[in-house]
């Protein structure tokens, strides 16, 4: 496979503090990701920052520089969610330390698919300390998406090593698979800002779909309206942005007060905002303790952090290692799709316990002692397709449900999600209200009952 022109990948660091992330995205790039006056005087990312390589075939390798200091993980997640390969960052002079495998396997949780490991600082070691330290990172690697990963001694000092760094991160790259774009267009905001003369700017990873100038979008979960002025990619203005790049939006008719990193920028009235979500939870094996059902945790999807409570649909607790459909009682409106990865922190101390994947981003409620909708969950984790959007449409019951209505609660863009139901329709599985207007026969045949007997009594 070679870049295709326009092709866009984003690789994230991670790693621990002062292992040389920065200074390595510096010497690859030419760009000084560190832009906050306290990260130039301490010496450290805090925040995220941002970067890119373009080459001359048009392939874009947009580089997200992430802070390594464990105070700062809930910034490192932000800037994680959306990449598609991971680039750890392992300084020779150290080795495998904390954040090294908090990082690691946060990428883990997320999916993350591949991706190398870059050995900083090679030039301070000598060869037998680096042979015992790609030992260690084997040792690390091993039943991770990075094991088998190529291991490249690098440094950012001398320049040693940055050619073949550059080379295995483009070959890494050109094997991306491209980024589905039929799907509802989400950007979830990192960065806001405002910029003199434009207004308000937003910055995140384009997860899905396309968005162009002139589009009426939403801040999500507030839902205030505005209109995108302008788009920009790795700095420059673009008619529109395509999923997997790195965007800028610049937005009319929205202040800069009314957004905060871990909302989500959507065409309007497409996505949904919820406090309840139902998905599948997997502890790391190394987790410092069960979890125990109505537990405080911090829940990051996206760009967010939420607090919630995690209730166990089939358990009093989760014992480290283990895997069990859970719902989250958040206690702030989060937006995210079904097949969203996330990841959970404890309250506390703050560290890493585990993730899953969302199933249900608008559950059907129920009282913590009526049965728990396993079936239903069940379903919707193995289910085709066709059988996971029956399944939404028997939940909404008798009043069924609008096409408009589904699109935000179900993983599929809007021409595929018409092309399912349609099927759907042409099966006998769904009933036609209207076009968009859909019913399950299971409630027809309840609301016929209930007419039957009204005119009988």
């Amino acid at each position: 496979m070679t870049g295709a022109p326009g092709r866009h990948v984003v690789v994230g660091t991670a790693g621990h503090i002062d292992h040389g992330k920065t200074s390595l995205v510096k010497a690859l790039t030419g760009i000084d990701t560190d832009r906050l006056p306290e990260e130039k005087a301490r010496g450290i990312t805090i925040d995220l920052g941002f970067a890119f390589l373009e080459e001359p075939d048009g392939l874009t390798i947009e580089i997200v520089d992430v802070p390594g200091h464990e105070r700062f993980v809930k910034n490192m997640l932000a800037g994680v969610g959306g990449i598609d390969l991971a680039l750890l960052v392992i300084a020779a002079d150290e080795g495998v330390m904390p954040q090294t495998r908090e990082h690691l396997a946060i990428c883990s949780l997320l999916r993350i698919k591949a991706g190398l490991v870059a050995l900083t600082k090679a030039d301070l070691v000598e060869p037998d300390w680096l042979g015992l330290v790609r030992d260690d990172v084997a040792g690390l690697v091993r039943g991770t998406f990075l094991e088998g990963a190529p291991v490249l001694a690098v440094s950012a000092k001398t320049g040693a090593g940055l050619p073949e760094l550059r080379a295995a991160l483009r070959r890494a790259a050109e094997a991306v698979p491209a980024r589905v774009s039929d799907q509802l267009p989400r950007l979830a905001v990192d960065r806001v800002f405002t910029v003199k003369g434009f207004g308000t700017v937003v910055t995140g990873t384009l997860a899905a779909g396309r968005l162009a100038v002139d589009d009426r979008v939403q801040v999500y979960p507030k839902g205030v309206e505005a209109k995108i002025r302008g788009l920009q990619t790795h700095g420059q203005p673009v008619p529109q942005a395509l999923a997997g790049q790195r965007t800028a939006i610049n937005l009319q008719g929205v202040e800069r007060a009314a957004i905060e990193r871990g909302d989500v920028i959507g065409l309007a009235g497409t996505l949904v905002a919820s406090v309840l979500v139902d998905g599948t939870l997997e502890l790391l094996p190394d987790a410092p303790r069960p979890v125990k059902t109505r537990a405080r945790v911090r829940f990051h999807v996206g760009t967010s952090e939420i607090m919630a409570r995690v209730l166990l649909l089939d358990r009093p607790e989760l014992e480290p290692g283990q895997s069990a459909f859970a719902r989250f009682r958040l206690e702030a409106p989060v937006v995210a799709l079904p097949g969203d990865r996330f990841v959970v922190r404890s309250y506390s101390p703050i560290v890493t316990i585990g993730g899953g994947t969302l199933l249900d981003v608008d559950p059907p409620r129920f009282k913590l002692k009526a049965p728990p909708h396993l079936a239903h969950l069940t379903l919707l984790q193995q289910g085709s397709p066709e059988a996971v959007l029956e399944e939404h449409v028997r939940h909404a019951g008798a009043s069924g449900v609008r096409l408009a209505a589904l699109s935000g609660r179900v993983p599929f863009g809007p021409a595929r999600l018409r092309a399912l139901l349609d099927a759907l329709l042409a099966a006998g599985r769904v009933i036609a209200v209207e076009r968009d207007w859909v019913l399950h026969p299971e409630s027809f045949a309840r609301l016929r009952e209930r007419a039957v007997l009204a005119l009988e009594a």
